[in-house]
């Protein structure tokens, strides 16, 4: 527990990696990737977000796949670069901005994505393993209710747990306060869910 309030960083390193980090989240890649293919503006279609999700509604697979990609590695890269400069914790705060870049980029108004893809790409750089967790709960609670969101909203609340038991009570921290942010992006869906209107996995119209 002690190793919760002991940071070995410098609030100067501190404003770096938050820094780079959110310029890197920032950096809207849905909205760029549809935008060069030529369908125009992601955010006047379905949710208006500049997520994965969003743009496969655009009917356009690869730059979906593309989107969700971008979206985690950019995280990742903030991470890895705020770990190998600067230390851990550096590449934890890194990744959180990363995080917080993509939900609220201020290019656009800081109206972004919900995160999922983020959030995958900040573990991947701080906490490999942990993708492991997340995809496993993810799969299991999408086959068993066919609801996307609610995979994601259950994985996230799961990976701050585990670390915590694991013995990570800094990555732990920082990754549930990110669960909660991004539950509350997900609060139209959530609302849907309990609705019992909410889209399920596959399912058309």
């Amino acid at each position: 527990m002690t190793d919760l309030f002991n940071w070995q960083i410098t609030l100067p390193i501190a404003a770096a990696a938050l820094i780079l980090g959110y310029l890197l989240g920032s950096i809207p890649f849905g909205l760029l990737l549809t935008r060069a293919a030529g369908l125009g503006d992601i955010r006047s279609i379905g949710s208006g977000n500049i997520g994965a999700t969003n743009v496969l509604r655009t009917g356009n697979k690869k730059l979906a796949a593309a989107t969700l990609l971008l979206d985690a590695l950019k995280a990742t890269a903030a991470a890895a670069i705020g770990w190998y400069f600067f230390g851990k914790e550096a590449g934890l705060l890194a990744g959180f901005a990363a995080f917080m870049g993509h939900l609220f980029p201020i290019w656009l108004g800081f109206k972004g994505g919900k995160g999922v893809a983020t959030y995958i790409g900040t573990l991947l750089g701080i906490a490999p393993a942990m993708v492991l967790v997340f995809a496993f709960v993810w799969l299991t609670i999408a086959k068993l209710s066919k609801y996307s969101s609610l995979s994601a909203l259950v994985a996230t609340l799961v990976i701050p747990v585990v670390l915590w038991f694991i013995g990570e009570p800094k990555i732990s921290i920082v990754m549930a306060v990110m669960t909660l942010i991004s539950w509350y992006k997900h609060k139209t869906n959530i609302e849907r869910l309990i609705a019992g209107t909410e889209g399920k996995i596959g399912q058309k119209g």
